[in-house]
């Protein structure tokens, strides 16, 4: 009997570790632009001013979003019916075919208005496979875990997550020391994403090996496996609008203190390309270790008190981070703010995952997952470095501070009067 339950175990194991790799795939993918965009710019829009090209890119980083609704629609109902595995397969094919794209097409001085044509095209592609990954991966996570340590393993989803964007932040690093800057401006920034795109390929055929979820195996034994968004919206509409509601504030945030936040130490602060590059990666580093430790610790509070947490640190202290990282004297001090916001939206990131996952049932779970949060992400964070750089552009970037307050204010209202989902978890009726 024990040696049955430790197989299984490791079985378990394997496949949580498999999963989350292919995240890790994933999601370096998806941050590679945003930590390229100030070398690749100028490469798809041609201008003098450098705010400008940064704006226009983060319009398309921006309608990438609009595909991930899209995408958790179509696949998370397609997760829902064949499998959490037979998802995560199809989402990475789609990320690996977008990769390829930007790294093989050509410049605006060569193909003129195709080629941020094609940098559009690529990235909805790109869009349509993460809104699928998130609610098939959480959903895959959160249903392989254990009960008593379900916060802790779904938690893994945004270590990937993060590790893919330090992944992409490292790649950058050295190719920052081993090119010179014009190289990197020319052809370097094409290298990350053939290695994503690379990668991508691997990840499918290690997604094609994992064992699938016994809620789902058992779901579809007892022909339960009926999944639209009529369904989800006519029956489950106050769990539907809760996802987006808490969504909207902790997205936001995470957006505005990882992938913006780059571009504001250049811009705003004075760093150079590169030190703001280091001082990113070292912060989202250490945020990328406390996730499994608020993921354990949820495991025996409840998820209600981190994010409640995350709301009152964020509404209180966004603004005066982002005001005094406008002055900081020094490296160091950027990294300090920039970690002590890192800190304060852990409490949204560690635990939204296996939260989302707890209020929906086995046949409409990856799509209760998946599309109420692309809606409430592509609003919100997916919208977050243009709406800044608009706010500068406007000299007005103080306004951008008041709006991540005032939406982590909403959010919270939100965390303060939702239930437990710890003890009701629904996870628990499969």
């Amino acid at each position: 009997m024990t040696r049955v339950r430790n197989d299984h175990e490791g079985r378990r194991l394997v496949s949580i570790i498999g999963g989350s790799a292919g995240n890790l795939v994933e999601w370096y993918d998806w941050y590679v632009y945003s930590a390229f965009t100030l070398y690749f710019a100028p490469v798809f829009f041609p201008s003098d001013d450098s705010t400008a090209q940064l704006l226009s890119a983060a319009a398309v980083f921006a309608v990438g979003f609009v595909m991930r609704p899209i995408g958790a629609w179509i696949m998370g109902v397609y997760a829902d019916r064949h499998g959490r595995k037979a998802g995560l397969t199809v989402s990475v094919t789609l990320m690996c075919a977008g990769s390829l794209m930007i790294a093989v097409t050509p410049g605006y001085d060569r193909i003129g208005v195709f080629a941020p044509a094609i940098l559009l095209l690529a990235r909805l592609m790109q869009g349509l496979s993460v809104g699928g990954e998130y609610g098939a991966s959480a959903t895959y996570l959160s249903e392989m875990a254990r009960r008593d340590s379900r916060g802790f393993y779904s938690s893994f989803q945004y270590v990937t997550l993060i590790s893919g964007q330090l992944i992409a932040l490292c790649v950058l690093l050295v190719l920052q020391a081993q090119l010179p800057v014009k190289a990197l401006e020319q052809w370097g920034w094409r290298i990350p994403f053939a290695v994503g795109g690379v990668l991508a390929v691997a990840v499918y055929l290690i997604r094609r090996r994992l064992a699938e979820t016994e809620s789902f195996t058992q779901a579809k034994a007892d022909d339960m496996l009926a999944s639209s968004v009529w369904l989800l919206f006519r029956r489950h509409p106050k769990q539907a609008l809760m996802v987006m509601a808490l969504t909207a504030g902790g997205t936001l945030a995470f957006y505005a203190y990882s992938t913006y936040m780059q571009k504001f130490l250049v811009n705003t602060s004075g760093f150079s390309r590169e030190t703001a590059t280091e001082i990113t990666t070292a912060a989202l580093f250490i945020y990328m270790l406390l996730q499994p430790a608020a993921g354990a610790l949820s495991d025996r509070i409840g998820r209600k008190p981190l994010m409640v947490a995350f709301g009152v640190l964020g509404a209180a202290l966004t603004w005066p981070i982002f005001h005094a990282l406008e002055s900081a004297s020094s490296a160091f001090e950027a990294f300090l703010l920039v970690l002590g916001a890192l800190v304060i939206v852990t409490g949204y990131t560690a635990i939204n995952a296996v939260v989302k996952a707890e209020l929906f049932p086995t046949h409409i779970r990856a799509l209760g997952v998946a599309l109420p949060y692309a809606l409430a992400n592509t609003l919100f964070g997916g919208t977050a470095e243009y709406v800044a750089l608009w706010f500068k552009q406007a000299k007005i970037e103080s306004a951008f501070y008041w709006y991540v307050t005032a939406m982590i204010a909403l959010s919270l209202i939100v965390y303060l009067r939702m239930p437990e989902t710890k003890r009701t978890s629904q996870i628990e009726t499969d």
